[in-house]
C-alpha cells in the first residue's frame, strides 16, 4: 500500500508492505483433552458413561460393568483424533 505524505504532487510516497500470511497454530480441543487419553500404541481410550450419579437405582452387576477405561469407537475416532490435534 502506498499513502501519499503530503498534498502537493511529485513528493515522497510512504510504502508499507505487508507481511507474509501465516498459518494459525492449530489449538487442540481442551475439553476433548480432558475426557480421553492416548496410549502409548496410539489407541484413544474414554471412560465408561454412566457412573456419574443416580448410581442406587442402578444394580451393582451394572455399576462394575461401567468400571475402567474402553476404547473408542471406529465411528468417532476421526472425529476425536481432529479435535486432539493429532
Amino acid at each position: 500500500m502506498m499513502f501519499p505524505c503530503g498534498s502537493g504532487r511529485g513528493e515522497a510516497q510512504i510504502v508499507i508492505e505487508k507481511e507474509a500470511f501465516e498459518v494459525p497454530k492449530m489449538k487442540p480441543h481442551t475439553g476433548m483433552g480432558k475426557r480421553v487419553k492416548v496410549t502409548g500404541k496410539g489407541k484413544v481410550v474414554r471412560e465408561q458413561a454412566g457412573k456419574r450419579h443416580l448410581l442406587e437405582g442402578k444394580s451393582s452387576h451394572v455399576t462394575r460393568r461401567m468400571t475402567g477405561t474402553v476404547t473408542v469407537a471406529k465411528a468417532d475416532l476421526k472425529r476425536v483424533k481432529k479435535l486432539l490435534g493429532r
